[in-house]
């Protein structure tokens, strides 16, 4: 047993790493493979701090619903009524930055407030769906899973019986269907 002993006390293993349980680290409870280089601590991303891109500014295309207006799908002319080709091209281009500075003038305005308005909103959602429907949810379950097998140990005991009665009362009667001509 002694010389056991001294083997595991030698193992350069043992030398530099903490003490792993089978279970995991203490400290890190979901980690079952600790080794040297998980001591480290990696550095986690903090989500809000974190870039955004610039030129993609829909990446999950939850706004591909949204009707994309462009000059073309409002204004068009026919065949035959043409307006002076300085006005159609004025036409466009007064459309175009006219809805371009608006939605930054009003996105610059209004924009920031619906921001934080919207943040709170879905802070107070998230608090609640965390602290109170999830528990709700749980604790209805636990008590309903009670109540099933109370209503369970009810229905076999009281009706069953009743309708295996009714089934050998009745199971003698036979109907015969005859089709007069």
């Amino acid at each position: 047993i002694s010389m056991r002993l001294k083997k595991e006390e030698t193992n350069p293993e043992f030398l530099h790493s903490p003490f792993i349980r089978k279970q995991g680290n203490i400290y890190k409870p979901n980690n079952k493979d600790m080794d040297n280089d998980s001591l480290n601590e990696k550095t986690m991303e903090d989500v809000h701090t974190k870039e955004i891109d610039l030129v993609n500014r829909d990446p999950k295309h939850i706004n591909d619903d949204v009707v994309k207006v462009e000059f073309e799908d409002v204004i068009a002319e026919p065949a035959g009524t043409y307006s002076f080709d300085g006005v159609w091209k004025a036409s466009f281009t007064t459309f175009t930055v006219t809805k371009y500075w608006c939605y930054r003038l009003l996105t610059a305005l209004v924009g920031i407030p619906l921001a934080l308005i919207w943040g709170i909103f879905f802070a107070i959602l998230s608090f609640l769906h965390i602290w109170a429907v999830v528990p709700c949810v749980k604790s209805y379950l636990i008590e309903i899973h009670c109540v099933s097998r109370v209503f369970s140990i009810c229905v076999h005991t009281f009706c069953d019986p009743f309708f295996e009665a009714m089934g050998k009362c009745l199971s003698s009667i036979r109907v015969r269907m005859t089709k007069e001509v």
